[in-house]
This record gives C-alpha cells, structure tokens and sequence, in this order.
C-alpha cells in the first residue's frame, strides 16, 4: 500500500494550517549554535590577528539564520569595541564565528 503521509490530507486543510505545518517542517531542519571552549576561541582570534597583520586569505566560518556559512577573502578591519570583523562587504558578528582557516 503507497501510503502518502501528510500529502493526502492537505487537501482538507485551510491555507494557515497548511503553512503552520511547513514552517514546522522548516524548524525541524534548524541547526543549533555551537558553545566554543574558550582556547578555540583564543585559536580563532589569532588567526584573525595574523591574517590582518600579514595581509593573508583567511576563510571564516559563522552562524547565521540558523545555518553555518562560509566567506572567504581579506580582512579588511576588527572593530573590537563593537565586536564585529569585516571581511569583504561582509560586517560578521565576533561571537557569530564558528572557525577560521588561513590560506
């Protein structure tokens, strides 16, 4: 028997209830921030540090939206009183960083 799950009954179901059930879906889907021991962190500020004192390719990994992303390029500036760091056109959170990786 082709059972079709849910399919078969989206058919009797008003259009809020419809979204509702894909929204919940969509959450189903979401990634979890991780918690950074704190010597990761101090790995990944150095890295952050070498790549803009010696002009270096660096790729960082940061969470946003629920998901992980990946931007490589130059440093272009860290603004430590705002916390953030600028990569391209690109302004990413400190605490939003995930990883980093230098070329």
């Amino acid at each position: 028997m082709n059972d079709r799950g849910t399919i078969k009954w989206t058919s009797l179901m008003m259009p809020e209830q419809i979204q509702l059930l894909n929204e919940t879906w969509e959450q189903q889907d979401w990634k979890e921030k991780p918690d950074l021991d704190g010597q990761y962190i101090a790995e990944i500020n150095l890295k952050i540090e070498m790549a803009l004192e010696n002009d270096l390719t660096i790729e960082i990994e940061y969470f946003k939206n629920h998901d992980y992303h990946k931007i490589k390029g130059k440093l272009l500036g860290v603004d430590v009183l705002n916390q953030f760091v600028q990569i391209e056109d690109e302004y990413l959170p400190l605490d939003s960083i995930t990883g980093a990786w230098i070329d």
